[in-house]
């Protein structure tokens, strides 16, 4: 299969089927901790990269032959790229929701929320896990690079809309970073953020995997513990 893949074990979601709906890197932003290396295309432009035939049919196929004992906890939708930059993922979300029962989740850097018809396709999703690196616009840029003209600010207000209407989970990850976003003096000011933004869950995260940029180092365990302490009980440690 092209576009979909595993089963997978995820820390966040236990066993994953994989949805790609971009091809590799493309996406809106250009973070430096990422696992897949460098964005190729910096883009916010939303089109069918991929045929949602093509998508739909592999999925078919999957449910269609898999295993009885194969347990799949959650269809998601990420891959390598920013998923929602499909201009189908709407449409793409409810056929998926017709050929099984699974949960649908996917996994976003929330910058396409900034769009209303992107938040309207979303709203059928069971699970939602936008992720917020940052709350002023200088991390912003230093740790997750994104286009110009693109501002945290907004971001932030549109997660704080769309968890208004959101009926689904919604998980909010955030990825520290040793030097640019683990100090407790910005946590504290995250935590003001997620505050407004409301989340079910909090997933507190930091590269294990070699990311985009050599320089990039996780923080210590003991930062983590610090900053699930600040963040409070619905935080966790993934």
């Amino acid at each position: 299969m092209k576009y979909v893949y595993g089963p997978v074990f995820s820390r966040r979601l236990k066993n994953s089927l994989g949805i790609s709906t971009v091809p590799s890197k493309v996406c809106s932003l250009d973070c430096v901790y990422c696992q897949l290396k460098h964005t190729t295309r910096l883009t916010t432009e939303r089109k069918n990269y991929i045929s949602v035939e093509e998508i739909i049919e592999e999925v078919r196929n999957f449910f269609r032959y898999k295993p009885k004992d194969k347990r799949i906890d959650y269809v998601t939708f990420s891959g390598s790229g920013e998923p929602t930059l499909h201009r189908s993922i709407g449409s793409l979300i409810k056929r998926v929701k017709s050929i099984s029962s699974v949960p649908v989740a996917l996994i976003t850097n929330g910058t396409t929320l900034l769009d209303l018809k992107v938040q309207k396709d979303l709203l059928s999703l069971d699970l939602i896990v936008p992720s917020l690196d940052a709350v002023t616009q200088r991390i912003f840029k230093k740790i997750d690079r994104p286009p110009a003209g693109m501002k945290i600010k907004d971001i932030i207000e549109s997660l704080v809309y769309f968890r208004r209407k959101f009926k689904g989970k919604f998980w909010l990850e955030i990825m520290l970073v040793r030097g640019i976003n683990d100090t407790p003096a910005y946590l504290k000011k995250m935590k003001k953020v997620v505050d407004r933004i409301k989340p079910d869950r909090i997933q507190i995260n930091s590269p294990v995997r070699p990311p985009s940029e050599k320089w990039v180092k996780p923080v210590s365990f003991a930062t983590l513990k610090k900053a699930k302490k600040i963040f409070g009980p619905i935080s966790e440690i993934v």
